[in-house]
């Protein structure tokens, strides 16, 4: 693997000699399909969503609760992989596993009381290295800190939606 260091370097001093080259807007984007399903092009694949069998989906699509879930997966995992490897601290072995605690009942809006959207996730991780407790709690506080989807999820951002015409 190319040094990471070196990679970053030069975009780290881009960034703080012009702090507004470092905003990029990230976009997704998606297309209601047949039934009740959105396409959306992940980058590498084509992904069909749709409910949830809690909601009366067929269980053949992907779930937005899982896709939630499996980006809080992947991030905190390359985030890991970028600290261990800026900290040389040796991963043998590493799993994430991401859990999130939803009441359908919100979702389906029989339930005033019971929210829409997750009451709880946790986020494990299972790792295998020769490093020392204290560089093993490093990481995983670094880890955390520059996990985009976890800090997300944590601050609670804004989401502002709006209503276009196609037709125009």
């Amino acid at each position: 693997m190319t040094d990471l260091r070196s990679i970053q370097a030069p975009l780290k001093e881009q960034y703080r000699q012009s702090p507004e080259s470092a905003l990029v807007t990230l976009k997704a984007e998606g297309r209601v399909g047949e039934g009740v399903s959105c396409s959306l092009a992940t980058g590498k694949a084509l992904v069909e969503a749709g409910l949830h069998p809690a909601t009366g989906g067929p269980g053949t699509q992907a779930c937005s609760g899982d896709m939630l879930l499996e980006a809080l997966v992947a991030c905190a995992g390359v985030t890991l992989s970028a600290v261990a490897t800026s900290l040389e601290i040796p991963i043998e072995e590493c799993t994430l596993r991401a859990e999130g605690d939803l009441d359908f009942r919100g979702t389906l809006g029989i339930s005033k009381e019971a929210p829409v959207g997750f009451k709880e996730i946790r986020l494990e991780i299972a790792l295998q290295s020769p490093a020392s407790a204290e560089q093993l709690d490093t990481l995983l506080e670094l880890t955390e800190r520059y996990c985009v989807v976890a800090q997300t999820l944590k601050a609670a951002v804004p989401v502002h939606a709006s209503y276009r015409d196609n037709a125009q």
